[in-house]
């Protein structure tokens, strides 16, 4: 192989090894990602729970900004319902990027490989030669 093609396997090789870091980072946001929904689920589900143990009597209040409003108790209810609804489809759009990043990742790690075996292929008659 000539010296040229060598010289566009070592600029491919960086330009796909920026890439991998890219996807390697994209991954790692998508993980806090779904750790931050995963927290936010608990915290619903601790309300929802706490929700489930009041009494008819017990007053609800939420806070709007710095001042605490009443609240009724089935809209509180409902409140929490959609909002792990929500966050739980959030998680499960996560999962799925994260999913879909990790195959992106696989693909282009098996390309870096690739190239590197080829430049080292190139590199062997070279050294047999000197």
């Amino acid at each position: 192989m000539s010296k040229q093609s060598r010289e566009d396997l070592q600029a491919r090789l960086e330009v796909v090894s920026k890439e991998y870091q890219k996807v390697q980072d994209d991954i790692q946001g998508a993980v806090e990602t779904h750790q931050r929904l995963d927290s936010q689920v608990n915290e619903n589900q601790a309300v929802k729970k706490e929700f489930a143990s009041l009494k008819p009597h017990n007053t609800i209040y939420k806070m709007i900004g710095p001042v605490l409003v009443k609240q009724d108790p089935v809209e509180a209810k409902s409140n929490v319902d959609k909002r792990l609804e929500f966050i739980k489809g959030e998680i499960t759009r996560v999962e799925q990027q994260i999913s879909d990043l990790n195959t992106k990742s696989e693909k282009i790690k098996a390309e870096v490989v690739t190239i590197q075996n080829v430049m080292a292929a190139q590199q062997q008659p070279q050294a047999i030669a000197a």
